[in-house]
């Protein structure tokens, strides 16, 4: 498999963040690192259904999904 670099990792990211937002709510998608390769993570804001059948990598780039729940901003102090 090809060497995961920035750029197709940033490829990935806009892939995945269509083909998750057609089947989850999607909170964010950003670049991680997996064993301190480059990555795709996707914080979604509600655990979807058990029988959906989730990517683990698009173009060759790795995929880590996690429930985060919504995403609100904080209240100023």
């Amino acid at each position: 498999m090809p060497q995961v670099t920035l750029d197709r990792a940033q490829a990935a990211k806009a892939a995945a963040l269509r083909r998750f937002a057609r089947i989850a709510k999607v909170a964010g998608v950003g670049i991680t690192r997996i064993g301190g390769k480059y990555a795709v993570k996707v914080n979604l804001s509600e655990p979807i259904d058990p029988d959906v059948e989730l990517p683990t990598h698009i173009d060759g780039v790795p995929i880590r999904v996690e429930v985060v729940g919504t995403i609100r901003p904080r209240k100023a102090r």
